[in-house]
């Protein structure tokens, strides 16, 4: 590669020159030869650790995508950022630091490739959080970067009750449900457990990582077909490799992520996971990443678009198939393909590739004939999005519906209001719920949490007692993408705010129509007046730490839950 400063533009005033001795002495020391210094600086950001199988194998994918910059003429410096996960902390305190995560992981990410004067980066990703995460440092830096996604895991499989079944995280979840409802004995329950997950890899169904490895891809900020990989294979590794290559060539034409990350790019990734029936996690994740473009995504752009893409993929967590099924028959980019061809996506959109997205799709054939994993245009799962924007007197802001249609599309209940997660939970694994009560979960939002938990125990649960069809569930928390069910989550404002949830009781009737997108209380405006001026905002449940900080600084659901909005 050229010693030209254009390709060196942040590491030449790290490195070059006699003043600068003692920050070439500290590389010498972690392997750098005389050379190097006059090469470009890549950084290859890692979410490897041993917490969670999603990333457990990213250090080998790190090294793969160093030997990629390395051949190509930079030199590469790994380091690491970190992860959490959510499948482990699920339905705990320790959840509410799940959103607060990607917060940590982009503010990491910045400080790293700022503060070491990189040239640009590759970052690797295999959970929810760190990949959006990953992104938002690129957006934030703007120096040449590629996304890799770590990759989906292989289905775990087992026989139960004489049955074979394919089983991922969600079916874990979903037989403490039917272990609770006597359908499974303490023997199933522990067989699920064993073998549900079967190594490394991202959750398997269209849950939120395949979800927003899907959504990157579609975005721009990766190679194509990154997104539609298992996570152990030869594709996977190439993917690394060429990310590093892809880099070096991103410094030599002057791309950078602000270039390709473009409303229209957002645009496109929004039809993508719409199209796969993607989790109401992107809901947050994709405003948050634009917003460290420069660009606004609003919720109302994901209701203008959904009204016009159809649900084409029958993928987990409400339909049969799982992303490694997907991968069998050619990934996301046939999809993208056949969207594009249908007017659905913008083709002038720059990539990492330094191709349009158009230019990138050329090439690649179609799905196979007779595949059942993805539906024509003409005969979709559901003409338009599952994700329902809903607004009403419950939701003045805004709040996200997951709705297949599978479960209907209006219900009308009665209110069954707790003020936790944790509280909500012992209801429904001791069947203290009905058929028709709206499930209440009130103070899991950003700030309440504060973290915005998951509710993917409490839906579980639901489904596995055999409510699916016959309760909703609300919160001003959010869901996984394993989440299924009639569930309406990112209500806002929050509760800990004063928003109408705060001021819901027991028996008050609500309903949600995802015909007209509204979600209403039916109580009379003078009673919640005076319910809103006897309401007290409760004390924040923490008072220091890294909690503490995101509760302070973070904006509402509704705008991403990001914190450094209004700085």
């Amino acid at each position: 590669m050229s010693n030209s400063s254009d390709f060196r533009k942040f590491s030449s005033p790290m490195l070059d020159g006699p003043d600068r001795a003692p920050s070439r002495a500290m590389l010498y020391a972690v392997g750098f030869k005389k050379d190097d210094f006059a090469k470009a600086q890549i950084g290859i950001a890692s979410t490897w650790s041993e917490v969670t199988p999603c990333n457990v194998h990213i250090d080998k994918l790190a090294r793969e995508a160093s030997h990629g910059v390395n051949a190509a003429g930079g030199k590469a410096l790994i380091f690491n950022t970190i992860t959490i996960s959510d499948g482990i902390s699920m339905g705990t305190e320790g959840m509410k630091y799940s959103l607060v995560s990607r917060e940590v992981i982009a503010d990491s990410i910045e400080t790293v490739v700022g503060c070491e004067g990189m040239d640009g980066f590759v970052a690797i990703g295999g959970c929810d959080k760190n990949m959006p995460g990953c992104v938002m440092a690129m957006a934030r830096m703007n120096r040449p970067a590629v996304f890799v996604y770590g990759g989906t895991i292989l289905p775990g499989c087992a026989t139960i009750k004489g049955e074979e079944k394919d089983l991922d995280i969600v079916s874990v979840f979903e037989a403490v449900g039917k272990h609770a409802g006597g359908d499974f004995s303490d023997e199933d329950l522990d067989t699920v457990e064993r073998c549900a997950i079967p190594g490394p890899g991202s959750c398997g169904g269209m849950y939120t990582a395949n979800t927003m490895a899907s959504a990157i891809e579609a975005l721009g900020m990766s190679l194509p077909n990154s997104s539609a990989q298992t996570a152990i294979g030869e594709d996977k590794m190439r993917d690394c490799f060429d990310a590093g290559a892809a880099v070096l060539a991103m410094i030599q034409s002057g791309i950078k992520p602000r270039d390709i990350m473009t409303k229209e790019a957002f645009e496109n990734a929004i039809t993508v996971l719409i199209a796969l029936g993607g989790s109401t996690n992107a809901c947050l994740h994709i405003p948050a990443m634009a917003h460290a473009a420069g660009v606004e995504i609003t919720l109302d752009d994901f209701a203008r678009i959904g009204a016009r893409v159809p649900v084409l993929a029958d993928l987990k967590p409400s339909g049969k198939y799982g992303m490694a099924d997907l991968v069998r028959i050619g990934g996301t980019v046939p999809l993208m393909k056949m969207l594009l061809e249908a007017g659905l996506l913008h083709g002038d959109c720059m990539t990492v590739t330094g191709r349009t997205m158009r230019e990138n799709l050329e090439k690649w054939s179609h799905y196979p004939a007779g595949q059942q994993i993805i539906r024509p245009l003409d005969n979709p799962i559901k003409k338009d999005s599952h994700l329902r924007i809903l607004r009403g007197n419950l939701a003045p802001e805004g709040a996200v519906a997951k709705i297949s249609g599978k479960e209907g599309e209006v219900f009308r209940g009665k209110a069954r209001v707790f003020d936790s997660e944790d509280l909500a939970m012992s209801a429904i694994l001791a069947r203290q719920i009905q058929k028709g009560d709206v499930i209440v979960i009130r103070m899991e939002g950003p700030k309440g949490g504060p973290g915005m938990r998951e509710m993917l125990g409490p839906t579980s649960a639901v489904m596995g007692l055999g409510l699916g069809k016959d309760v909703a569930l609300i919160t001003d928390g959010r869901f996984s993408g394993g989440s299924h069910g009639f569930v309406v989550g990112h209500i806002t404002p929050e509760a800990f705010t004063g928003g109408t949830i705060a001021l819901l009781q027991d028996g008050d009737e609500i309903v949600i129509d995802a015909h007209t997108n509204r979600i209403d209380v039916l109580v009379e405006e003078a009673e919640l007046a005076s319910r809103r001026a006897a309401w007290k905002q409760p004390e924040p449940r923490y008072r220091y730490g890294v909690l503490a900080k995101y509760a302070k600084l973070v904006t509402s659901a509704s705008e991403g839950a990001v914190t450094d909005k209004y700085l």
